[in-house]
């Protein structure tokens, strides 16, 4: 299990990390708060320890970010102890609230009843990161800025295979292959079918040209 710790005090960052690895876990703690997101992404944790004082954005804020993107349990780890504050990262799509100074074992109480209510009950959410979009790769849901489109299993198998390989060309076989699990393809003009519905609704999003055709051979999103 990889937990993300989002906390701009070093020291208590550190002592969180360290406990957290006692205990068998992964830990990572966030540098560079400016891009929490992208880090979340990165990294793929299934927990995230979140404070609400921090440079640049609010923890409120990125609570919001991840919420756009994933379901991944998110507690608070704040100094701020009013009702307010504890209501508003509730609000925010966070899990639990843990108030400082904290016990080290009611915080590992709380993350280990987390992750088993969890992760008992489902997988982790997998996404892939674009500069332009995320792609869940669970929900078949495409987010681009405040926008969301929903794909089909068909449209979602072929938006995959060309985000794990971007910048590079996918064969019209190995959709095809990845569509129909079988050497047997069906007719082409089934993948073209399911390639052109696609790119409409990648226009929804304003992104008429993300996927390429590359003639006689297949095709391609661009890095």
């Amino acid at each position: 299990m990889k937990i993300l710790i989002v906390e701009d005090d070093k020291v208590i960052a550190d002592r969180i990390r360290n406990h957290l690895e006692k205990w068998g876990y992964d830990a990572k703690v966030a540098m560079d708060f400016r891009r929490i997101h992208h880090l979340f992404i990165e990294y793929d944790p299934q927990l995230v320890l979140m404070d609400v004082t921090l440079p640049f954005y609010s923890g409120y804020y990125w609570c919001e970010e991840i919420r756009k993107l994933s379901s991944t349990p998110i507690i608070f780890v704040s100094s701020a102890i009013d009702d307010l504050n504890i209501v508003r990262a509730i609000d925010n799509g966070a899990d639990d609230y843990i108030t400082k100074p904290f016990n080290y074992e009611v915080l590992m109480a709380k993350i280990q009843a987390i992750l088993r209510r969890t992760y008992d009950f489902g997988e982790n959410v997998h996404l892939l990161e674009h500069p332009q979009l995320f792609f869940n790769m669970d929900t078949f849901t495409i987010r681009a800025g405040d926008q969301t489109i929903n794909l089909t299993k068909n449209e979602a198998i072929i938006f995959q295979k060309l985000m794990e390989h971007k910048g590079k060309i996918v064969k019209r076989e190995q959709l095809m292959r990845s569509l129909w699990d079988s050497e047997s393809f069906v007719e082409e003009s089934a993948l073209y079918t399911n390639i052109n519905r696609l790119r409409k609704k990648l226009q929804t999003l304003e992104l008429d040209d993300f996927i390429t055709t590359i003639k006689g051979e297949g095709y391609m999103i661009e890095v």
